[in-house]
């Protein structure tokens, strides 16, 4: 199994997940998520696999999200208007992001990571 790990280099929790992927052996095709952001698609299809709420693929720690004001505008926004608006810049996407194509993690948990990629 190959895990497509979508992250941003100068972020230190991708930079943890990355090492604990590497320290277990665990092989992985890395991603610049600002560089190549998933597609619309792609966010699509990783939402309906992953069992979680469009919102928490939001980075909401993020600057572009506050800039957008995004924390009160979410609520009211269809899932179509989430996916173009998680498409439109890699820096609005929580990371890192890491997927076999089911499964799904966002952020860095180091028990999510064991319980989904060993």
């Amino acid at each position: 199994m190959e895990l497509t790990y979508y992250w941003y280099p100068k972020c230190s929790t991708c930079r943890k997940a990355k090492k604990w992927l590497d320290d277990n052996g665990i092989s992985y095709k890395d991603i610049h998520i600002v560089e190549n952001p998933p597609s619309r698609s792609t966010l699509e299809d990783l939402y309906k696999n992953s069992g979680l709420e469009l919102k928490k693929f939001f980075n909401t720690s993020g600057q572009r999200y506050r800039d957008l004001g995004l924390k009160d505008k979410l609520k009211d926004m269809s899932d179509t208007e989430l996916l173009d608006l998680l498409a439109s810049d890699g820096m609005l996407i929580k990371r890192p992001l890491t997927t076999d194509g089911k499964k799904v993690t966002l952020g860095f948990k180091e028990e999510d990571f064991k319980e989904s990629w060993t």
